[in-house]
């Protein structure tokens, strides 16, 4: 049987609605949960999730964390040419690891929200602390080292290195402590999953390196 040119249309035009029904048909529906007591929703296939909000205190811990990790990064890449302690250059391996991905995390998370990945000036200016040597762009957050501490650890090598990495890093591990806290005394600060996730992890982190660290302290003669 031969279809003639108004039926090919027809049956073309059949084909392409029975396509699109199945296109649709296979996406995936969005459910969204109810309050307690409702009922849950379907939404359309073309909703969008969106970021939670955030408070200038979330900002301001990231950003502030980011200049506290890239310290404790530059503080392990002088193990290798200043000690031979296998210990401590398996702990700053890890150390070393661990913050660099961190501070991937953060600036990604951080541009995800249009926000710059640096402290404006006028906040760091407010933030010196008595007593210790800081040029205008070296602004020191908790625990963070001082340049006589990071210059006296460049000058130094073998135990006496192990010594004041050990000690420093412990200084600079319960400084970032003391920033999670913070963060998590702010009202309504570190409501977004991904921020509170992560900085919970810092902190428990953080205080089982500074264990492992006492414990190297203690093990000196």
């Amino acid at each position: 049987m031969k279809i003639g040119w108004p039926n090919c249309l027809l049956v073309g035009a059949l084909l392409t609605g029975l396509c699109c029904l199945t296109a649709r048909a296979q996406q995936p529906a969005i459910v969204q949960p109810g309050a307690p007591g409702q009922p849950t929703q379907t939404l359309p296939a073309s909703t969008r999730a969106t970021l939670p909000p955030r408070s200038p205190k979330d900002v301001e811990f990231m950003q502030g964390m980011i200049m506290h990790h890239a310290q404790a990064v530059e503080m392990t890449a002088l193990i290798e040419s200043r000690t031979t302690n296998k210990d401590l250059r398996l702990l700053g391996a890890r150390i070393s690891h661990s913050q660099a991905e961190e501070i991937r995390f953060m600036k990604r998370w951080l541009a995800s929200r249009g926000e710059p990945t640096e402290l404006p000036m006028a906040q760091m200016s407010g933030m010196d602390m008595p007593g210790m040597n800081m040029s205008a762009h070296q602004m020191l957050m908790p625990g963070m080292l001082t340049l006589k501490q990071m210059d006296a650890l460049r000058h130094a090598k073998g135990e006496d290195f192990d010594r004041l990495f050990l000690t420093g890093m412990i200084q600079h591990h319960g400084g970032a402590l003391t920033m999670v806290k913070d963060l998590f005394d702010t009202a309504g600060a570190g409501q977004d999953a991904e921020l509170f996730n992560f900085a919970t992890d810092i902190d428990s982190g953080q205080r089982a390196e500074i264990r492992i660290m006492q414990t190297m302290l203690g093990e000196k003669p």
